[in-house]
Parts: C-alpha cells; structure tokens; sequence
C-alpha cells in the first residue's frame, strides 16, 4: 500500500516529471489506453515544475512557439504518432526496394550548382567555395545506376523558396529509384501473373 505522503507527492508533480511505479497491470475498458495499473511501490525519478508547454487557456499555441520548443512539441501525442508512423513509412520504402535488388546510394548534400532549373538555391561558404544545398540527389542516382543498375536515393531536399504555402517546403525528403536498363513491358507481366497488380 501507498502511504498518504506518496499520494501527496505524486498529486505535486508537474506536467513532464518522471517516476518508476512497480505494480500488477490489468486489462480495464475504461481505463485510458484499456490498462490499469495498481500501484505497490512509487519512486520519483525526476521533477519538473516549469514545462514549457502547458494547457492553454482560451486557445491553442501557435505555430512558431511550438517550433521553438520542437524537442519538446515531439512528446505530445499527434506529433508522436506523425513520425512513428513517418518511421514505419521509410522502413517499408527502404524493406520494398531492397527486396527489388536495389542499392540505396546516397547523393552528397552540398552540391557545386544546381539540379532543377526554375528553383531557387540555398548558397553556402564552402571553405571559401560556393555550394549550394542539393535539390535533387538525381545526377548522383543516375551515375549510379550505371554502377549497380538499380539504385534509389532518400534523403534531404532543399529549395530556397517561401514555405508558408501548401504547396512550398523549403526542406523535404525525396525518394528517387533510378534504372539503367528496364522492361516495363515484362516486369509488368511477371507482376501481373505475381497477383502484385490489378486492372
């Protein structure tokens, strides 16, 4: 059993504060999350009286008060669940195309000009050089392809464009396959027979 203070204790920690419960675990419908815990022991591992982002009375916090705290906005559930599933994503991209036979081959983030015409580009000192932040890592995929046949390239991309649309990312991740020699027509059939593709 917990003793009174423990209850006193826990009903004072603030938003963010760490502890170790030991308890039994047991299957609860109306528990959040469909378990409860019933607690035999309880230790407080670590305080936290000043978390940045609290509940906001009358309203949301913006946009860029939340970027500003980013490590922390990571924690909150929306934002968990957007790059855990972000993560899932890039394993079944990277899963499929390395059972194709593919090679990853990674294209260099500095680049000495540009990629795509029509977009702007982020300029760097390079050790007294101009470079620039890739826009695309497709030349570097396409020399490679001439290696291994069958690469794709994943990684940042950049434009120097305003970003406050639907339709602009200053930064992005670009996936990018690149074949030297390929019969669609086959590849197509063989799928087909496969159950892979449908009418």
């Amino acid at each position: 059993m917990l003793k009174p203070e423990t209850f006193e204790e826990i009903e004072s920690l603030g938003m963010e504060s760490s502890f170790q419960a030991t308890g039994t675990v047991k299957e609860d419908s109306r528990a959040p999350g469909g378990f409860e815990i019933t607690i035999m022991e309880w230790h407080t591992v670590g305080l936290s009286s000043n978390y940045p982002i609290q509940k906001k009375k009358g309203g949301k916090h913006g946009v860029k008060f939340l970027m500003k705290n980013r490590h922390l906005w990571i924690r909150s559930p929306k934002q968990y669940a957007t790059l855990k599933l972000r993560s899932e994503i890039i394993w079944a991209l990277h899963k499929f195309f390395h059972e194709e036979d593919f090679v990853k081959f990674d294209g260099p983030i500095f680049t000495a000009n540009e990629v795509e015409g029509g977009s702007t580009l982020f300029e760097v000192d390079y050790f007294g050089r101009k470079a620039y932040l890739t826009q695309s890592a497709q030349l570097y995929g396409e020399a490679g392809a001439m290696a291994f046949n069958k690469i794709y390239t994943f990684g940042p991309t950049f434009r120097a464009e305003k970003s406050k649309t639907r339709r602009h990312l200053t930064e992005f991740w670009m996936l990018e396959p690149e074949v030297a020699f390929y019969d669609w027509k086959a590849q197509y059939s063989t799928s087909r027979e496969n159950g892979a593709l449908c009418d």
